[in-house]
Formats: structure tokens, C-alpha cells, sequence
């Protein structure tokens, strides 16, 4: 028996028990993980980008971790020795009709308490970005670069050494909840245990389903965000990080030019629709899971809101002539050919029954289980302060 169990081992999962030993040294807590590794769903696949807390309402819980979580995550990075650059952002105007949007995202920064931002001109952009096109901006200098694969490997580490446990290779099937104890069933063995901790990202839904008997009104939808990578000669086009002003409609940002910490930079994501929620390439399908998405009345509303947004971003799926249009948006210099082949994410993202896609983190609780049920970007830069807000949650039952 384990006092406490938690199912996924990606970023947000391995810094909620870390978090957890940290204060509670006394309580065991194990870690479950599918895969063979840690990071290998969303953590292993995203941008490595350490956001700012620029774009999120004020007072959500998206905002209060991702300034509370940035800072964790530079000191934790320093002190470990992980490679990291603060190498600033430009969110970028590209025509009048966005400068009201710029406007309204240069205050929100303001209110989150981002006080070193500045509006600058186009003059002034392109002397930050020499080659960026565009009316106004916002220079973001909180923003930087890091490798979360291997922050995830560290925090793993930290936790072992505090004498927590990590069972690798290990898929999750079934969570029976009692009165006292809850039993969790893996492909390999069975566990008690007195609390379930659900960090599952993509399947977190899933798992959540398995700790309640009423069904839970909501269902993860898996947005696939696909990457192109600049060649090395075309590299000094980009500086820094460039960033469009995002459609405050859409949870998404828009396709972007990324600096990496390993060297190199990657131009995208795109935003399409998923047929398997571990869906990496364009023809990945899984039939069960892509009916559970169609059938879903939540994103059957979302669909007929945002299908012509949604066509678009197949559009660029398919054609690498669109997608290089839309980054000529930013900087026209780029060229179809300066562009090959880079990786895809998958995005966890939580729709509700009337259609909302969440648009801040969801942590649903019962008595025997906290499932974490939208932790989409910035968890990564928030997944110190994630991990505390958790355990909080966590260790309130063992006082």
C-alpha cells in the first residue's frame, strides 16, 4: 500500500510529487508512467518555450501559476545546472486592424504584473527583429528557451532521491475507489492505495472517468500542432522569439518562429484536429477514439463555431505554400524552400459539454482522487507551482 499514487509521468505529474516529498518527506508517493520514459507525450513534443504570463485573464489560475511557476522554474533551472535562455519575445502587429488586440494584451501583461514590457514601433521592432514586418509590438523580455524533456528528467531524479518511486511501463486500466482506499490496476500489477493523483494529460479525462461513478462533463480533444524547421542558412532571419497577437477567440497563439536551447529554429505550430489523441503525424488514426471526438456534443458545438478557422488550419497542414504564407505575415523574406520537415505536438485540450474550450487550468476533486483535467500551455512554465497547487490540494487529506 501507497499513500499516494500518481498516474503520469510527464512534466506537471513528476512536479506535483516532487512537490509532495518536498513537504512531506514521511508519505510514500509512486509515480506510474505508461511509457518507458518520462516527458513523452506533450512535455517531450512542445515548444520548450518559458512563457511570461503575458496573454492569461488576470486573477485565473493560469496567470497566478505561470508568474508564480516562471520563477520557480529559472531558480530550479540555475541550480541544477539546466540550460536555459531568457532571450526576450516580440508579439507582433502585422496590420491596424490587430493594434487594439496589441493594445488590450500590452495591459493584461501590465496587470499580471509583467512591468519590464514595452510597446515599440515598427522602426523600433525592426531593430530588435531586422527582418520582422509589422505595425506595432510588444517586446517581452521574461520570455526564454529551455529543454522541458530534461527539466521532466530532473525533477524525476529529485524525487527518486527524496525516496519516491516511479514505476515506468506501466498503462493504467482500471481505479476502483472505496471507502478508505482506492486500487489501481496496471497492465502489470495492482496497487492500494488511500488518494489517486490524475496528471494524465492526454488520457486524463480517461483516468478521471475511472475515480467517479457520474460521468464528468467534460472531454479532452487532441489538437495536433505541426513544426517546420528553418534551415541553417536562413536562421539569421530570427533572432529572438516572434510571436503574431493571438485571436483572443481561439486557444491557440498562431503559427510562430521559435529560437531552440539546442540550437536551430522552428516555425509553426498549426492547430488541426487529431484522430488519436497520441496522434503525431497527419495520417495517425485510432477510430475509437476519433468517434468519442465527433460524437462529443461539446466540440460538435465548437466545430460549427470555428469550422472555417478549422479548414484554414488543415489548409496549411497540407500545403507548405500556405503555411509559409502565413509566416510571411511576420517576416517576408521567408521562402517556401528555406523550410523543411520539423516535429509535431499534440495538445490536451479540455471541451466542456456547451462547447467552451477551457480556457484555464481544471482540477476536479473527489473524495479519493484530484485529477488535473486541463493543464495545457503554460503548464510546462508552470509546473512547479502546478505541482504545489496539487500537493496543497494532496496534503490537506493527510493533515
Amino acid at each position: 500500500m501507497t499513500d499516494i499514487i500518481i498516474i503520469g509521468g510527464g512534466i506537471v505529474g513528476l512536479a506535483t510529487a516532487l512537490q509532495i516529498k518536498r513537504q512531506r518527506p514521511g508519505l510514500t508517493v509512486t509515480v506510474i508512467e505508461k511509457e518507458t520514459g518520462v516527458a513523452r507525450h506533450q512535455t517531450g513534443h512542445n515548444s520548450g518555450v518559458i512563457h511570461s504570463g503575458l496573454y492569461y485573464k488576470p486573477g485565473s489560475l493560469k496567470a497566478l501559476n505561470c508568474i508564480r511557476g516562471y520563477d520557480m522554474l529559472v531558480q530550479f533551472c540555475r541550480e541544477e545546472g539546466i540550460p536555459f535562455d531568457l532571450c526576450g519575445k516580440l508579439v507582433v502587429a502585422t496590420n491596424p486592424q490587430e493594434v487594439p488586440l496589441l493594445n488590450n494584451l500590452y495591459e493584461r501583461g501590465l496587470q499580471n504584473g509583467l512591468k519590464d514590457i514595452q510597446k515599440v514601433s515598427a522602426a523600433e521592432m525592426r531593430e530588435i527583429e531586422p527582418h520582422v514586418a509589422g505595425v506595432e509590438g510588444i517586446r517581452v523580455p521574461y520570455t526564454g528557451i529551455v529543454d522541458y524533456a530534461a527539466v521532466t528528467e530532473k525533477y524525476a531524479q529529485k524525487f527518486r532521491e527524496l525516496g519516491g518511486e516511479l514505476r515506468l511501463g506501466e498503462k493504467v486500466v482500471q481505479v476502483t475507489t472505496g471507502n478508505t482506499l482506492s486500487v489501481v490496476v496496471t497492465e502489470r500489477g495492482t496497487y492500494e492505495t488511500r488518494l489517486v493523483v490524475n496528471c494524465a494529460g492526454l488520457y486524463s479525462d480517461k483516468v478521471a472517468q475511472m475515480t467517479q461513478r457520474q460521468d464528468i462533463d467534460l472531454r479532452i480533444i487532441p489538437f495536433r500542432g505541426e513544426y517546420y524547421k528553418i534551415k541553417p542558412h536562413r536562421q539569421h532571419l530570427v533572432k529572438h522569439l516572434i510571436y503574431p497577437v493571438p485571436d483572443p477567440n481561439f486557444p491557440f497563439l498562431g503559427v510562430h518562429f521559435t529560437r531552440m536551447i539546442g540550437g536551430g529554429v522552428e516555425a509553426g505550430p498549426n492547430a488541426v484536429l487529431a484522430f488519436r489523441r497520441e496522434g503525431y503525424k497527419k495520417l495517425d488514426v485510432d477510430f475509437k477514439e476519433l468517434y468519442e471526438t465527433l460524437t462529443w456534443p461539446g466540440f460538435q458545438k465548437v466545430a460549427g463555431k470555428f469550422w472555417q478557422t478549422g479548414m484554414g488550419e488543415y489548409y496549411r497542414s497540407f500545403s507548405k505554400a500556405a503555411f509559409t504564407k502565413a509566416l510571411q505575415q511576420l517576416i517576408p523574406e521567408i521562402q517556401e524552400d528555406d523550410l523543411e520537415d520539423g516535429g509535431a505536438g499534440v495538445r490536451a485540450q479540455a471541451c466542456d459539454r456547451t462547447g467552451g474550450l477551457l480556457d484555464d487550468f481544471a482540477i476536479l476533486e473527489t473524495e479519493r482522487a484530484v485529477n488535473v483535467c486541463n493543464a495545457p500551455s503554460p503548464a510546462a512554465t508552470s509546473s512547479l507551482s502546478i505541482g504545489l497547487t496539487v500537493s496543497e490540494k494532496v496534503l490537506a487529506r493527510f493533515d
